[in-house]
Parts: C-alpha cells; sequence; structure tokens
C-alpha cells in the first residue's frame, strides 16, 4: 500500500532512471531497438576509438572469446539485448549509440511528468541530486540533456553507473558513491523501483523509497519493507540540518 507523505531530512537524493524518473517502456521499445540497428556501424567504423575498443575487450572476455570479430560482438549484445541483461560494456556501446542519437534530435528522453518538478524543487531547496542507473554515465548525461523540458543537466551533482560504482544490488557500491559524493549514508535518500536495489541500499545505511508505478515490470511485485510511493509527488524532500 503506498505511503502517503513521506517526508525525509536529507542532503542528497540519488536516483534510479528506469520505471522511477521515467518509463521502462520507453528505454526497451525506443531505445533498444535504436541501439540495435547502429550496433554494426559503430563496431565497424569506430573500433579504433579507445571507449569502443574497451567495450569490446570487454565483451570478448566475458563471452570467452579473445578473437571474436565485430559480427560475433554484435550478436553478443544483440542477445545480451534481449536478455535486458546489465552487461557493463552493453551499456557502454549503447550509451554511445544513444547519446548521438540525442545529439542529432533522433531521441528525445522520457519522464514521468511528476518528476522534473519535484527535481527542481528539491535542487531549489538546497538537496544535491545525483543519478544512480546501470545505464552508462554518458547515456544518463544525453538523457537528461535532451528531456522535453530541455538541459536538465544543472540539476545535477553526479552520475553514476555500474562500472564506476558497482553492481546495484551489492552494498558495496552504495558505499562506494557515498563517499564519492562526500555524503553521510544517513543523509542519502535512494529512490527505485528494484527491491534488490533498495536492499542493497539501506545495507550501506541509506533511507530508501520504493517507487510503484502502474505499468512498469516490478509494480506487482512490489518493494518489500521498504517505505513506497506511487509519485515523487508523495515524498518531501528538505535539506538536513543535524
Amino acid at each position: 500500500m503506498s505511503v502517503r507523505g513521506l517526508t525525509y531530512a536529507v542532503d542528497a537524493v540519488v536516483l534510479d532512471i528506469e520505471g522511477t524518473t521515467s518509463a521502462t517502456g520507453f528505454v526497451v521499445d525506443v531505445l533498444y531497438p535504436y541501439s540495435r540497428s547502429r550496433f554494426a556501424a559503430l563496431l565497424t567504423e569506430r573500433s579504433g576509438d579507445s571507449e569502443v575498443a574497451r567495450a569490446v575487450a570487454q565483451v570478448r572476455a566475458e563471452i570467452g572469446e579473445p578473437d571474436a570479430d565485430a559480427v560475433r560482438v554484435e550478436k553478443a549484445l544483440n542477445s545480451w539485448l534481449d536478455e535486458d541483461r546489465k552487461a557493463t560494456p552493453l551499456k557502454t556501446l549503447q550509451g554511445i549509440v544513444w547519446s548521438e542519437g540525442f545529439a542529432r534530435g533522433d531521441l528525445v528522453s522520457h519522464f514521468y511528468d511528476d518528476v522534473v518538478p519535484r527535481l527542481r524543487a528539491w535542487r531549489s531547496a538546497g538537496v544535491g541530486l545525483y543519478v544512480y542507473s546501470s545505464g552508462s554515465v554518458a547515456a544518463q548525461r544525453a538523457w537528461f540533456a535532451h528531456s522535453p523540458e530541455g538541459d536538465l543537466t544543472a540539476l545535477l551533482s553526479g552520475l553514476y553507473d555500474t562500472e564506476n560504482a558497482g553492481p546495484k544490488q551489492e552494498a558495496e557500491s552504495y558505499h562506494r558513491i557515498a563517499s564519492a559524493a562526500g555524503v553521510a549514508p544517513d543523509r542519502l535518500l535512494f529512490l527505485s523501483d528494484r527491491p534488490g536495489e533498495l536492499d542493497a541500499a539501506r545495507a550501506a545505511g541509506w533511507h530508501t523509497v520504493g517507487i510503484r508505478r502502474p505499468g512498469e515490470p516490478y509494480f506487482e511485485q512490489g518493494v518489500g519493507d521498504h517505505a513506497e510511493a506511487g509519485t515523487f509527488d508523495e515524498i518531501t524532500v528538505s535539506r538536513s540540518t543535524t
């Protein structure tokens, strides 16, 4: 049951994206096919780019084929897409493709209607805003820079992904983010729709709220024993004074 009137005095809010600020369906139905259609060109035309080369090496290591060619790497990426696997090299290459798509105007990100006004209010109240998503930092930056309401990156103090923070269901990742952000764990609030992520954040000493939006993949499962909200409007955040 959704609890209304959740109130937190914290120094920062850390945001998940899919299912929390934005519709998972948009990512799966729009962004995934967009990246799938452009992987081949990326792997052949930009194989010399350091970031692409590093991600390709990671794919080869993960599939245990050190000599895998571009066709085999693309096949692995598409297989992981089908599985919705949170593989770091997949997310890196998706981020490159999506960033270019946003920059060209092919893509505009999605945010639920309640999200951006709350983020602006929390930021105006002096609360720091961070993102922690399985999507790469490059993809996160492009997502917030190309919203229907324009460039929102000025609202953000930092971006974290599975490469610079670690897996989202491990408490150590949240310790790492708290240290990097310079914020005490008990002054951090994490918003996510995934119970495993919420459990990991709480284990690291963070406050947590599970976001449950109808139609999202984790809606029926619920958020365990975490506080929950159906929209950001149900959450009041102010800057801690202690």
